[in-house]
């Protein structure tokens, strides 16, 4: 398991792994940014986007040298969450298991508190 940052958000070792393929492809470091935005068929949705620098103020969780980085605003919804990577038949995606959701829509994308 990965090592826990103080929101309780962990960097699963399959989004490490994934990260770790994405960087050596890119031929740079490469960061993995999740934030939460308003919409979505639930209320709420996860963004996730590759970047190769964080800003001052981002939250830095690390697992096996990779990172994910999360603003400000979008910690308090993703505390205690895990940002995972899923290989399945329906598609290969980065997801969010967020304890904090009461519910979420069939794709996993957006969900509510």
């Amino acid at each position: 398991m990965a090592p826990r940052a103080r929101s309780g958000i962990v960097l699963s070792p399959s989004a490490a792994r994934r990260l770790a393929e994405l960087t050596a492809t890119a031929g740079r470091p490469q960061m993995l940014r999740v934030a939460v935005d308003g919409g979505g068929c639930s209320g709420f949705q996860y963004r996730f986007e590759l970047v190769d620098e964080g800003a001052a103020d981002d939250l830095r969780i690390e697992t096996d040298g990779q990172a994910a980085l999360v603003d400000p605003v979008s910690v308090p919804f993703l505390k205690g969450s895990e940002i995972a990577f899923v290989d399945e038949l329906a598609g290969a995606q980065f997801v969010v298991r967020n304890p904090n959701a009461a519910s979420s829509c069939g794709c996993g994308v957006s969900f509510s508190i």
